[in-house]
């Protein structure tokens, strides 16, 4: 593995770690409680980790997670916007966090077709398989257009039962992605998150449970 391999590696590790740090903290908040929490931090620490996927994604030429990433991250910075701490983050940083995706995103389909042949046409990502993993792009980031739509509806930033339902089966199917792709950053990440999807299911359910007989 040379220099350069070694790098965009170190990049997808940091995003990972960022992901498993929401999930760790948002898991330790609703143990706590025996309830399923919704921490400021979670989203914070999704959208720092989004940046870095989408990159990521990018400097390893595949579509299926910068596909991902695009779908959530504008998500992420409106359920911080819910919370009422968009506003408290400086100035410059919004700027920076609101123009980078649709600069990076522009120039990627405007350089001369450069990164559209290098996305569509990567040698090392048969078409069944970017169809594959896109798809499972798409059902694991649904969980959070499901999530901001559940959230709009009662004006509150809110993880339901739905969303730890479509994240443990979209993350299933992204793991046979990592699998097949040789991608230990996606194949560490997923298996990180099983667990914490699944005691969300769980928590999720006693508490509807104990609500129903209320």
């Amino acid at each position: 593995m040379n220099q350069y391999s070694t790098g965009i590696y170190l990049v997808g590790f940091a995003a990972q770690i960022l992901f498993s740090a929401r999930l760790l903290v948002q898991w330790i908040k609703s143990e706590k409680v025996k309830q399923v929490l919704t921490p400021e931090l979670f989203w914070e620490l999704s959208l720092a980790a989004s940046l870095l996927m989408f990159l990521y994604g990018w400097l390893r030429d595949d579509f299926a997670i910068m596909l991902g990433q695009t779908i959530t991250y504008f998500i992420y910075i409106r359920n911080i916007q819910l919370q009422n701490r968009w506003t408290k983050l400086p100035l410059f940083i919004r700027l920076f966090l609101l123009i980078f995706p649709v600069v990076a995103i522009y120039h990627g389909f405007n350089n001369g077709q450069i990164d559209t042949i290098r996305l569509f046409h990567n040698s090392e990502i048969p078409l069944w398989l970017l169809l594959w993993g896109s798809m499972a792009q798409v059902i694991f980031t649904f969980r959070f257009v499901y999530q901001w739509l559940y959230s709009e509806k009662i004006k509150d930033s809110r993880l339901p039962f739905g969303f730890w339902l479509l994240s443990l089966i979209g993350s299933s199917m992204i793991l046979i992605y990592a699998v097949i792709r040789l991608d230990p950053v996606l194949f560490i990440g997923q298996m990180f998150g099983f667990f914490i999807y699944i005691r969300n299911i769980i928590l999720g359910s006693k508490k509807k449970v104990e609500n129903e007989r209320t």
